[in-house]
Parts: C-alpha cells; structure tokens; sequence
C-alpha cells in the first residue's frame, strides 16, 4: 500500500508562473543556467541554481551556495512572488508535447515507503550527489524539485484525473521548450480521501527519475528526526514532494553512448571484434525499430548490430536490456571502459537531441563512434525494480521533463 498526502504547497503567482518554474537542475550546467536567468529576476533557477547569483568559478559544493539558495527562496516569498496554500491540497500536473501527453498527480509521498521498498528504485545514487541535496533541502527547509514517480495504471485514479482535468486550471502555459504546462489545485476534501484511499490500494510506486532526490529524503528525515526529542512520524519531514504518474502515459526515449576512440584498434580490427558478438550490416537508417537492435555509426557509416544468440541471458531484466547488451559486449571487452560512471572516454545523450547530434559528434573528430539504442520500456524498467536489481547507468531519458517551482513542499 502507498501512502500519498495532500499538502500545503507553496506556488508561484498566477501571473508570474512562466518567469519563475524552470528546468529541473539537473539538466543545465551553470553556464546555461546564468545564461536562461539573465533578464529573469523571477526564474527558480535562482533557488536550484544558485550559483548563477555568485561569482563563476564558485565551487557548486560551497556552503555559500547553499546559503545563497536559502536566502533567494525566502526572498521569493517576501516578495510575494511564491506564496503557500491556505488547506491542503493535491494538485494535478498535465504535460503536452507534440502529441504526448501525460497527466498526474502532485502529492507527498512517504519516507518510510521509500525505506521499505514499495516505492522501489531502479538506479543506484552517488553518494556525493546525495549530500548535495540534502543540503540543499536542508537550507530551504523545504523540497524544491519532484521525484517523478510512476504507478500501473489504475482505473479510479486515471478516472479522478480525467475528471478534475474538466475544469478551469490554475495554471496553462507554455515553457521555452514548447511544452504545454496544465496545472490545477484540488481542495475538495472528498476529493482529496478518495485519492488518498486509492492509492493505499496501490502496492508499489516506482521511481523514474530522481533518485539522489529521494536518497536525501532520508537522509533529511534522519536528521530532523534525531534533532526532535518529539517525533511522532506525522511531521512533514517524513514525506517528500513527488509528481506520480500512470505508467502507460510515459515517454521513455534513448540514452544514447559515444565514445572518443577504439582503443587503440584499427577499425578493421573493431569490426572484427564487434562480429564476434554481432551479425552487423551497413544501413541508411539510424535509429533501431525494435529492442536487441542496436545501431553504430563509425567512420562516416551506420551499422545495424543484431547480439547473435547466448551473448545474453533473456530471462534476466537486467542483462537482456540493450544497454547491457552493450556494455558488456562492446563498451566494457573491446572498447576497455569499465566503469562508466567515472571513465571521461564515455559520454551520454538523451534521445531528444537526435540521431544526427550522435553523428556530428564523431564527423567532427570528438567522437570515435556512436551507439543509437531503442528506447528500454516503462515495463523494462518496472521487471528490474521488481526484481530488486539496478539498471546500468544512463538507461532511461524521460520527456518531457516536470518543471521545477511549480510547487514546493515545505518541511516545517
């Protein structure tokens, strides 16, 4: 069983929301970041991305950021710029892009769920990131960015989404992205039973993305639990702010590889080691139309790659993923890179940049070669949590991506 609450959120002014929400802060560098505020005294990315109010160069782990990033958040407010509900509140979240479209809901999601397993995670964390952002929650005393959470598909739910998304929304606008951004408030206390009784009946909620997010949920709530001789269990330091979404409505897209060189083989001698793994041909297409079909683009050529039978075990949800397939074929024995996590010869792109960014980068000399994958399924990913393993680095991109500053969860 999930246990999902309404909360008390603290949300921009209707006529400011488009200044003020930002990309997630995970997905611009501090570059881009001092870039997209200019102009924008009102952008989040003053909060997330604090750094962009301090001299280039600070280190992003200094204590001053997270300073900066306390005083800017409680400086938004004074202002009158964000400002916190009156009652608690779920809120509903719906995003277009192009033709996709998802719709979920905004709620706190519990700590304890987490620690035991029925909100179950798919990535494994690192710790430096994590202490990143327990910092930084710490600092605001509140939780800035979701978790984008995912549930099977459940017909109450997906019914009360429908319904309450027939009414006029509080907010409706368009980021830079193009990405239409539909957000409603829901007060209704019957609502607000009927969806925490439903989601008690759901048994697990899987984590999408933000992991480090959920990780320094604990961390916090340790913490503060240890710092209050009075915890109940009931404070709102045991939750954290989620967007949860039905499973069938996401956008997975590639994480796609490139890598600088062949280590130190000839190209010939590659394609001979690839061959030992893989049925290979050359192809005008670039991007793979089924999963185990994995495309490369080498010297100017792409290659469909077909794993020729027993290089994998089908039955685990782990090594039958392509980018496993991939790693532990290609990347890892020929291309010598073991940990990608750390090796600088590795890089990753997410599908939204195209097959033609993955080509420009090897024919401009940056790149050696390129692997464009099928996207891994919502279902994929669902079979490696359930079973308790950990998907490789870099397996999943979602879009579009949740808005951050759209709402936030205080801690006291």
């Amino acid at each position: 069983m999930a246990i999902v609450k309404s909360f008390k959120g603290v949300r921009p002014k209707k006529e400011l929301v488009k200044k003020i929400v930002s990309p997630p802060y995970d997905v611009l560098s501090s570059e881009e970041a001092r870039e997209m505020v200019k102009g924008n005294p009102y952008s989040f990315l003053h909060i997330i991305k604090p750094e962009v109010d301090l001299p280039v160069g600070t280190d992003l782990y200094d204590e001053k950021v997270y300073q900066k990033a306390h005083d800017n958040f409680y400086e938004f407010i004074k202002k009158g710029y964000l400002f916190q509900e009156k009652k608690k509140a779920f809120y509903i979240y719906k995003q277009i892009m192009g033709e996709h479209v998802q719709i979920g809901f905004v709620a706190v999601s519990s700590v304890d769920d987490y620690e035991k397993g029925i909100i179950k995670k798919h990535e494994l964390t690192r710790e430096d990131k994590e202490i990143d952002r327990t910092k930084h929650i710490l600092s605001l005393d509140a939780q800035a960015g979701p978790v984008f959470l995912v549930y099977k598909s459940d017909k109450t739910l997906d019914n009360i989404l429908s319904d309450v998304s027939m009414n006029e929304p509080e907010y409706h606008f368009s980021s830079e992205d193009g990405v239409e951004h539909i957000f409603w408030v829901v007060t209704d206390d019957s609502i607000i039973d009927n969806i925490e009784k439903e989601f008690v009946k759901i048994p697990y909620l899987y984590v999408a993305d933000g992991h480090h997010r959920s990780a320094a949920a604990t961390r916090v709530r340790k913490y503060k639990m240890e710092a209050n001789p009075n915890h109940t269990g009931d404070e709102e330091y045991n939750f954290f702010l989620t967007v949860i979404f039905p499973h069938n409505q996401m956008n997975i897209m590639a994480y796609n590889r490139v890598i600088k060189d062949l280590n130190g083989l000839e190209e010939g001698d590659f394609l001979n080691r690839v061959g030992e793994k893989f049925d290979y041909e050359i192809t005008d297409k670039k991007e793979p139309s089924s999963k185990n079909n994995i495309m490369m683009y080498l010297n100017k050529k792409w290659y469909k790659l077909v794993p020729k039978s027993g290089i994998f075990d089908k039955n685990d949800p782990v090594e039958s993923l392509d980018v496993s397939i991939i790693q532990n074929n290609i990347i890892d024995p020929i291309l010598g890179i073991k940990n990608v996590r750390k090796d600088k010869r590795i890089d990753f792109v997410g599908g939204i940049r195209g097959t033609d960014y993955l080509q420009s980068l090897v024919d401009n000399g940056e790149f050696a070669v390129a692997f464009s994958m099928f996207p891994t399924s919502m279902e994929d990913l669902m079979k490696v949590a359930d079973a308790n393993k950990i998907m490789p680095p870099k397996s999943t991109w979602f879009e579009p991506k949740l808005r951050s500053g759209i709402v936030v969860h205080l801690l006291k």
